[in-house]
């Protein structure tokens, strides 16, 4: 469902989290999505209940079914990602609601849940340059980019590792608000944001 905050339509941004995920791919994301006055964020788990991370951080959420379809994705990469692509459960309701998500975010090796899910099937994606040999392992039918800070091919957004989900979400802000807010919103956090989504200095180490 959508409402409307202060005359403008308010969009759902669901948050997926899984054990082991890694902070600042979802948090330096949320920092940015949050500053955003008509986004309102929500924290969602395959069952719900609370979701620790790599690092310990633990997170209330609700039951990835209860989401709102038609919101903007985010999935967070993470050691978790090595089990999560195996739960065929989780990556059915993840797929379906990729599918009718208006957008989909995914940050480091959260583009190998989508993957594996079948919804970047034939389109350009990136992935954490440490781990790309497993992404794409699991999702072979993607056109995956080896040198990228991140890539946009229609709805979806895919980041290199970690710090490149800031960088990324910068950029979906720019597409959606203008280059100006996308700016104001790093100056705001004070964050020097990498502009060039082609500059990937860390796919040569």
């Amino acid at each position: 469902m959508s409402v409307y905050f202060r005359g403008k339509k308010e969009q759902h941004v669901n948050l997926f989290l899984f054990e082991g995920f890694e902070t600042l791919d979802i948090f330096g994301p949320v920092e940015i999505l949050g500053q955003i006055q008509t986004y309102t964020l929500h924290y969602y788990s395959l069952t719900g209940g609370i979701v620790a991370n790599a690092q310990g951080v633990q997170v209330v959420t609700e039951p990835i079914e209860q989401a709102n379809p038609y919101g903007i994705l985010v999935i967070p990469g993470g050691m978790g990602t090595r089990r999560l692509v195996d739960d065929k459960e989780a990556i059915r309701i993840i797929g379906k609601i990729a599918v009718s998500a208006a957008f989909c975010l995914s940050i480091c090796t959260g583009s190998a849940v989508l993957g594996k899910a079948g919804v970047l099937d034939g389109k350009q994606a990136t992935s954490n340059k440490q781990a790309l040999g497993w992404v794409k392992s699991i999702a072979k039918q993607v056109i995956w980019i080896e040198k990228a800070r991140w890539v946009v091919d229609g709805k979806f957004y895919t980041s290199s590792g970690v710090s490149a989900g800031m960088d990324m979400t910068l950029g979906f802000i720019k597409d959606r608000f203008g280059e100006i807010k996308a700016q104001d919103i790093a100056n705001h956090i004070e964050y020097i944001w990498n502009t060039d989504s082609t500059e990937d200095r860390f796919a040569e180490i």
